[in-house]
């Protein structure tokens, strides 16, 4: 009886590791996402940090900051025209990432080109980078792109 006792408190002490363990992989896969990331092809650096208990992401950095005039690029082609005036930098890109059981995060994404925001799939790949995808018709459609971490 004392070995079936000690073995149930191995057993419900192991279970207990695992579940703790499982409840820290969240806190931890926001930390492999935290900080700040390159675009493809260079544009703009994102920095991912956390609002709540979840992920989002503003844009802190453009390779071409100004205009042909010499000004700070602005929001010219967001959908809500009261957002237009505002400068690019600064502009929340990744707006409520929140995670999956699969690991990947779950959001939307504000895209300045075209001033519309799409849902939004962030997945890291490595310590060093993530695949970020922009959705449409409920996430049938989508294109991918790859940031690197900043350094």
């Amino acid at each position: 009886m004392k070995h079936a006792a000690r073995s149930l408190g191995t057993t419900v002490a192991s279970l207990a590791g695992l579940i703790g363990l499982s409840l820290a992989a969240p806190a931890a896969s926001a930390q492999e996402v935290n900080g700040q990331w390159l675009t493809q092809g260079g544009k703009a650096r994102v920095n991912i940090a956390g609002c709540g208990a979840k992920l989002c992401g503003t844009i802190v950095w453009l390779r071409e900051p100004n205009d042909e005039a010499g000004q700070p690029k602005r929001d010219e082609r967001n959908v809500d025209a009261s957002k237009r005036n505002r400068p690019l930098i600064g502009v929340p890109v990744l707006l409520g990432m929140a995670r999956e059981d699969s690991g990947r995060w779950k959001g939307e994404i504000y895209n300045a080109e075209d001033g519309k925001t799409y849902t939004a799939f962030l997945t890291p790949v490595s310590a060093t980078e993530v695949k970020v995808e922009g959705c449409v018709m409920g996430g049938l459609i989508c294109k991918e792109q790859r940031w690197t971490r900043a350094r």
